[in-house]
């Protein structure tokens, strides 16, 4: 298999519209590199499928017959893969202009960037707060708990709000959000893949404590911009389902990294914070 410069990895579910003008936005604006293009398809009901093979038939897709979750979807292009960088995607995402130029020759620049992450904006170009430190239990067992609903500061080392992502030049960062998340082959080489234990969210956590635990460095590039719509499919779930799904894979997350007298605390409270979502869904009209 010949070497590209670029993987791009889509995971799909029921997004066919936000999917569709992702890789419109892809494929007007491919910069003069080596591409490919993969969607990973979780048994989407609204036709996404149908829709790539049809207008898109230069993208190479995975049919799953089943939800696989986030991280064994990626795991299935990632496997299938030949580029020098593989860039996770969420379908809800625009690419710019110069974005996927500028990712790649970000990289090329800076060697110990294992992992790299670029300007997250809304649709009215505003930025997406995304980058974030390594979580700790006392910030997770308040979000568990909804206390920065009353309390916001008790989460703001966590989330880095005084972050500046205008600052010119590379920071080096904890983690970065999952939504655009460039991987440098060597990385995929010696680590593999996501870590399927995660079926959505914590996964890019984890891969980038694994990354600089391993040597390399997590990057943001201030100087390429991609469009954010966060969270599209998560929208089709109800709030029970979605805390379930986080306050798992933060459990899972704590066990494999932290020890037992940290992460029992998660276990006690995640009971409560499914309570509370469950009450939540009770007065919110589905």
């Amino acid at each position: 298999m010949q070497d590209m410069d670029l993987s791009i990895i889509i995971v799909s579910w029921n997004v066919k519209d936000r999917l569709r003008n992702c890789l419109r936005s892809i494929f007007a604006n491919l910069p003069n590199l080596s591409v490919e293009v993969f969607v990973a398809d979780n048994a989407s009901a609204d036709g996404s499928k149908e829709m790539v093979q049809a207008e898109f038939p230069q993208v190479k897709v995975i049919a799953n017959s089943g939800n696989l979750g986030f991280s064994k979807a990626n795991n299935q292009a990632i496997k299938a893969s030949a580029g020098r960088y593989i860039l996770l995607l969420n379908p809800d995402m625009l690419v710019l202009e110069n974005t996927l130029q500028e990712m790649v020759k970000f990289m090329d620049e800076h060697k110990e960037a294992g992992i790299s992450g670029c300007h997250l904006v809304s649709e009215k170009g505003e930025t997406v707060p995304h980058v974030r430190r390594f979580p700790g239990v006392w910030d997770q067992l308040a979000i568990i708990l909804k206390l920065p609903h009353l309390f916001p500061q008790l989460i703001n080392k966590y989330l880095m709000r005084d972050f500046d992502y205008d600052r010119p030049g590379i920071s080096y960062v904890d983690s970065i959000r999952g939504s655009f998340f460039m991987i440098r082959r060597e990385v995929i080489d010696r680590l593999g893949g996501l870590d399927e234990r995660y079926f959505i969210w914590f996964e890019e956590v984890d891969y980038c404590r694994q990354t600089v635990d391993a040597g390399w460095k997590v990057a943001y590039n201030p100087s390429a911009k991609c469009v954010d719509f966060v969270g599209q499919s998560f929208k089709q779930k109800r709030g029970l389902w979605q805390q379930k799904q986080f306050t798992k894979s933060m459990l899972q997350y704590f066990q494999k990294w932290e020890p037992r007298y940290k992460w029992i605390w998660i276990a006690a409270a995640r009971p409560i914070g499914i309570s509370f979502s469950w009450l939540g869904d009770l007065f919110i009209k589905k």
